[in-house]
């Protein structure tokens, strides 16, 4: 599990960059203020995940059996998919129901960060 969180955080990441590139470059033209607005979003939020799925990702290797640390993982991994997966196709399908999904990405992000908190919590031996 440790392994894997690094390598989808080094992969978030790279994507991130690659997104935001393109949405700079390709999509500035193409898109509409608000639609710009949420494919930025989307990026912002990937990114900032990619980093808590390293962090996470080089935890479990000096802590392989915490089931925090695991949880934190498919928490941000899951999040990306429902958060910024979302963002992205409405960005560029305009389908606002999709907002719906959104939330529930949010809500999987906060929880990745509390089981990462109370990971920390525990691991300093509180």
């Amino acid at each position: 599990m440790a392994q894997l969180g690094f390598f989808l955080g080094a992969l978030g990441g790279l994507l991130a960059v690659a997104f935001g590139a393109f949405g700079a470059h390709a999509l500035r033209d193409r898109f509409d203020t608000y639609s710009l607005g949420v494919y930025e979003t989307a990026v912002q939020y990937q990114f900032y995940h990619s980093f808590a799925l390293l962090v996470a990702g080089l935890l479990l290797l000096q802590f392989p059996s915490s089931m925090l640390l695991k949880s934190s993982v498919f928490l941000f991994v899951l999040g990306i998919l429902l958060f910024s997966g979302s963002l992205y196709i409405l960005s560029f399908s305009g389908l606002r129901w999709l907002g719906a999904v959104t939330p529930l990405g949010g809500l999987a992000f906060i929880a990745g960060w509390a089981c990462l908190a109370a990971a920390g919590w525990q691991l300093l031996g509180h």
